[in-house]
């Protein structure tokens, strides 16, 4: 295992000596795709070749050398730029301690690999849905990226925890716009009331325009005909999608050109 510590160690130190580099010459480094291949070669891909190489011993040593080397970047990083004035660790010390504060930190890490498989889903599984039904198609590059680095003053630890909620933002905020227009093509129905209904309407803006989950499944029909239709290069999107507000805007000009051409 101490093999696999020091091996894991060097790796991330490595990745990160090069990223920063690259991250110099082009800033396409700090958004996807590119993004998604450097944070990979830091985390998954060095799990499942340790996890292959010596079994759960070198996984753990695997995730032993990873966090060694993010506490050794933070230090190098603080301890050659300048003193920053301000902090934001040092801020949330005074509140709720330094030990609950890091503490809460370090539980979050558990969630990373719940947003690896997320992010997944985004690149290799909603693109299916591009392509058989018409789904909107994103630039996930305007999703999914860090830019927090470009921010002066934040240094080592708060850099690192920065950069972190950076991207998973991202990839939360890209998840949810795709599946708002999944909720609404494949099930356009209120939830019973409640407080689901209320906390839901944020992130689904389509839920006020849903069918009421009294109504009846002619209901859902006749939102469904009203919203989509057989024509393939119509709209597909969640019901508020600025793509239908495009669509509406242009009909009445491509109508009125039809008719020219006609006359």
């Amino acid at each position: 295992m101490l093999y696999m510590i020091l091996v894991a160690w060097v790796w991330v130190m490595t990745v990160t000596t090069l990223t920063i580099l690259l991250w110099r010459a082009t800033p396409r480094v700090a958004e996807a795709p590119l993004l998604d291949l450097v944070l990979s070669l830091m985390t998954w891909v060095p799990w499942v070749a340790a996890g292959i190489w010596q079994g759960w011993p070198g996984f753990f040593g695997c995730l032993i050398g990873q966090i060694v080397a993010l506490q050794t970047f933070i230090l190098i990083h603080e301890m050659t730029s300048p003193r920053p004035c301000g902090s934001i660790r040092k801020t949330l010390d005074k509140f709720v301690g330094p030990t609950r504060n890091h503490l809460g930190l370090w539980v979050t890490v558990p969630a990373l690999p719940a947003f690896i498989f997320l992010r997944f889903s985004e690149m290799f599984l909603y693109p299916l849905l591009v392509k058989t039904l018409n789904f909107p198609h994103y630039k996930q590059s305007e999703w999914v990226n860090v830019s927090r680095q470009k921010f002066e003053g934040l240094i080592g630890h708060d850099l690192i925890w920065c950069l972190y909620c950076d991207w998973m933002t991202g990839v939360y905020s890209l998840g949810a716009e795709m599946l708002r227009s999944v909720e609404s093509f494949w099930c356009p129905i209120k939830f019973y009331p409640g407080k689901k209904c209320e906390n839901c309407r944020i992130t689904f803006p389509d839920h006020d325009v849903w069918v009421p989950h009294d109504g009846s499944m002619k209901d859902v029909e006749a939102a469904l005909e009203e919203h989509y239709s057989p024509d393939p290069d119509s709209p597909r999107s969640w019901w508020g999608h600025p793509e239908r507000a495009e669509a509406a805007d242009g009909a009445p000009q491509a109508e009125a050109e039809e008719k020219k051409a006609t006359d």
